[in-house]
């Protein structure tokens, strides 16, 4: 995709919840010569998080808009820690010899011997959602394209909002994604930047695992340990669904503020009654049909691995109930 396509469909992006991808980003230039489509693999986290089946519709619908340009086979895990399984996948894909792997990892750091050897196989290898490690990255030699939100930025704006409702000394807890992983720590990374702003007490850190039964028995421990905590801030809206239960079960709602991050369909009715103050869309279906789009146009310029390098930012926007649809 030219840079110009790229800015328009950037620039659109945050004020569109969805997107026709085939009028948004044609891909005839990207076919390759005649009865060789490429096949491209999108590989996730796991699927019993909304946010990554929106993601593998979103990869669905581009590539039957496309069809005569790519294939495509979609994978994901059954839970957000199990990295074995995730590893098992890519090295099918290796085995069925596709010609790009499209990644958004359970791990930043388990991950990557099993990129190199992606790699090696010949395949090219586009990261999304999730980034690997940088330096991990470095010590194999592997230079990996990331397509991603800056999540630091969005769950700094996702804080922001809530420090309008506290004050200087208030106790706040964090519900952290899977600790391993660099979008977890940045999302934490986000949140402190704004609590220290605005002077709010973070009391915990904890990891939920992004998902809705251990946020809740995460924030449940908070609240137990800390009965005078004004706001949790969690990591996904899996675990903001699983804090706004634990809020429930221990008698203070609309006493505790709830925050999310991904604005997944289930979230919405929970933002529109107050339940949750505020989430971040960082568009699911978009990071994945940009990272396919990086992964085609390396194969039609017949570039190695070597060769790729950099990133590209796709939008992330809070959402509150105001602009929730």
């Amino acid at each position: 995709m030219n840079s110009r396509i790229r800015r328009r469909v950037l620039g659109a992006a945050a004020a569109l919840a969805t997107v026709t991808f085939a009028a948004a980003m044609p891909l005839a230039a990207h076919a390759q010569t005649a009865g060789q489509k490429p096949k491209v693999a999108l590989v996730m986290k796991s699927l019993a998080n909304e946010f990554f089946l929106t993601m593998e519709t979103g990869a669905k619908d581009y590539q039957k808009h496309n069809a005569s340009a790519f294939d495509l086979v979609t994978n994901g895990i059954k839970n957000e820690t199990d990295t074995a399984a995730q590893i098992q996948i890519v090295e099918q894909m290796i085995v069925s010899k596709v010609d790009a792997i499209v990644l958004a990892p359970a791990d930043s750091k388990a991950l990557v011997p099993v990129v190199k050897k992606a790699v090696d196989a010949g395949i090219i290898v586009v990261n999304i959602d999730n980034r690997l490690d940088p330096d991990v990255l470095k010590s194999k030699d592997l230079n990996v394209p990331f397509v991603g939100p800056d999540n630091r930025k969005g769950a700094r704006l996702v804080g922001e909002y809530l420090a309008k409702k506290l004050k200087a000394g208030d106790q706040v807890g964090i519900v952290e994604g899977v600790s391993t992983t660099t979008n977890a720590q940045q999302r934490t990374a986000g949140f402190k930047d704004a609590m220290q702003a605005v002077g709010a007490k973070i009391v915990s850190v904890q990891s939920g695992e992004w998902e809705i039964d251990k946020g809740n028995a995460v924030a449940s421990a908070m609240l137990n340990e800390y009965p005078g905590m004004k706001a949790l801030l969690c990591g996904n809206d899996n675990m903001a669904i699983g804090a706004v239960s634990a809020v429930r079960a221990a008698g203070k709602q609309g006493k505790v503020y709830v925050v999310g991050y991904d604005n997944i369909d289930a979230i919405k009715p929970m933002l529109k009654d107050g339940r949750v103050l505020a989430t971040a869309d960082q568009y699911a279906a978009k990071q994945a049909v940009f990272g396919i789009d990086t992964a085609l146009k390396a194969i039609k310029e017949h570039k190695k691995q070597s060769e790729l390098s950099g990133v590209v930012e796709t939008p992330v926007v809070l959402v509150t109930k105001d602009s929730a649809k």
